[in-house]
């Protein structure tokens, strides 16, 4: 059945997938750039471009990924000037696991003990380890309670 939609589409099974690219407009506009620009890196080697078999231009998303991230890397962070959060904990790392794509840090801060469950990449871009200074904010938008199981009966 799947196949019949594809070929009512005007699709052919047979076709190669262009998933792993995108159109050039597609990519100029995930890099906030113009198409001309987009061109004009290709010709000086900034950017690699294909064709497809229609002969449009295309762009690898492993290209466009890639260029993202230089130019996360390359610019300087604002220092922060005011911030929302008043729960700011400065502390000690006293534990990193990474596991996958989730990672588990906790935090020695004073008297408390924060643990935080952050993406593994998060780790690896701060480099977080131990004995590493930081500070914890907490940002909730939810409170929970516990009600411990009584030691005498409620009235």
């Amino acid at each position: 059945m799947a196949l019949q939609w594809i070929h009512f589409l005007g699709m052919s099974s047979k076709q190669p997938r262009q998933a792993a690219s995108l159109r050039v407009g597609q990519a100029a506009e995930m890099l906030g750039i113009s198409i001309e620009t987009l061109r004009r890196w290709d010709t000086e080697g900034r950017i690699s471009m294909g064709r497809s078999a229609a002969g449009q231009r295309r762009v690898a998303i492993a290209e466009v990924s890639r260029l993202l991230d230089q130019r996360r890397r390359s610019t300087p962070d604002r220092p922060i000037v005011a911030q929302s959060a008043r729960n700011r904990f400065p502390g000690v790392v006293t534990r990193v696991e990474v596991d996958g794509v989730a990672a588990v840090v906790e935090v020695l801060a004073g008297p408390h003990r924060l643990v935080s469950l952050v993406t593994a990449e998060a780790v690896h871009e701060l480099g977080l380890k131990l004995g590493d200074e930081v500070v914890c904010i907490v940002k909730s938008t939810s409170v929970m309670l516990d009600i411990p199981l009584a030691r005498e009966t409620r009235a």
